[in-house]
């Protein structure tokens, strides 16, 4: 099979830094689907990964990046039981093993959803990371729900990007919450808008600018940003007994105590955990993934690609790490094999 990938990290405009090279087509074992690619998608996560995975080093054999697709199951492990050979899934698949920037894969079913029938296969590989990343920040580690928050107001700090437009559509769709996203540039601003924002903000004067909006306080945070960058803003905006959540991570301590005397919760989320531990309810994504395409297909939720690439080259994933290494990109980037 075709492949894409990297044998050292490399700045983006390096001439080698992906190339493509052929590589053995895998087989399914167990509970591991094999996937016929018929889009990726590109996120954060994929340049990073490309700018430290190898530093220093050459690798023997390349690594392929990638987390999100959206294609055909081709062939089943032994132990499936949620698909079938010729079922059209989308997928982020598992950091831990070899990425979706290559003609087939193989990933585990219980991280695998069903795709969404209203989308075409780049919309489709649009989603997956995201709204799982959204999903689980909301659901799983604040636990917000219509029923005791409705109404409530959170601050997404990072609304234009992938996680954030979808965090924007389920905090306000269905859980009801008043939402604050900030932008700073017009289109931007335009964006969050219309993925349902209630006030947009300018990240550059977080405090007052939220404070002009008409909130002293807010219940929920979530950062999809830069963690101690915004840190002092944050602990002076949530509300006592808010709950900060963020995507980040952080090159240094985060200073905790500046939440203590408002008893305010603070949680990392990591869309890889259940994947890469197998945690006892890894299945759930799987669950995820179908409840979000069931909102995608009754008109709830949105995709939120705004730009398409054609052909698996290392020119198109040069090109679209350069573009999410601006920092300017709106919504998703995808690439159709």
């Amino acid at each position: 099979m075709k492949a894409v990938g990297i044998k050292t990290s490399l700045p983006i405009d390096a001439a080698d830094s992906f190339i493509e090279f052929e590589a053995p087509k895998p087989q399914p074992s167990g509970r591991e689907l094999l996937i016929k690619i018929h889009a990726i998608a590109v996120n954060p996560v994929d340049f990073k990964i490309r700018q430290n995975s190898a530093k220093d080093t050459v690798l023997d054999t390349p690594k392929i990046l990638g987390w999100d697709a959206a294609g055909v199951v081709e062939a089943v492990g032994d132990q499936v039981t949620l698909f079938k050979t010729g079922d059209k899934v989308y997928y982020a698949g598992d950091i831990t093993k070899a990425g979706s920037n290559a003609e087939y894969q193989l990933v585990d079913e219980r991280i695998v959803g069903r795709k969404p029938e209203t989308l075409n296969d780049v919309e489709a590989a649009s989603v997956p990371l995201t709204a799982l990343t959204a999903w689980e920040i909301l659901f799983d580690r604040i636990r917000v729900s219509p029923v005791k928050d409705k109404g409530k107001a959170v601050l997404i700090i990072g609304g234009a990007g992938g996680v954030g437009s979808i965090a924007i559509q389920l905090a306000k769709k269905i859980v009801g919450l008043t939402v604050i996203a900030t932008a700073s540039r017009p289109e931007t601003a335009d964006w969050v808008k219309t993925m349902g924002a209630d006030h947009v903000v300018n990240h550059k004067d977080l405090v007052n600018e939220v404070h002009k909006a008409g909130f002293t306080h807010v219940d929920f945070i979530l950062d999809f940003v830069d963690t101690n960058g915004y840190w002092d803003a944050m602990a002076e905006l949530i509300k006592p007994q808010g709950h900060i959540a963020s995507i980040t991570g952080s090159g240094q301590p985060v200073l905790l105590n500046k939440l203590k005397n408002k008893s305010v919760s603070f949680s990392w989320e990591f869309m890889f955990t259940r994947s890469s531990w197998h945690t006892e309810d890894i299945a759930e994504q799987h669950h995820i993934l179908n409840n979000v395409a069931a909102l995608i297909d009754n008109g709830t939720l949105q995709h939120t690609l705004q730009q398409t690439l054609t052909g698996l080259t290392a020119e198109n994933l040069k090109q679209a790490h350069r573009l999410l290494e601006s920092g300017k990109t709106i919504g998703k980037i995808a690439i159709r094999l």
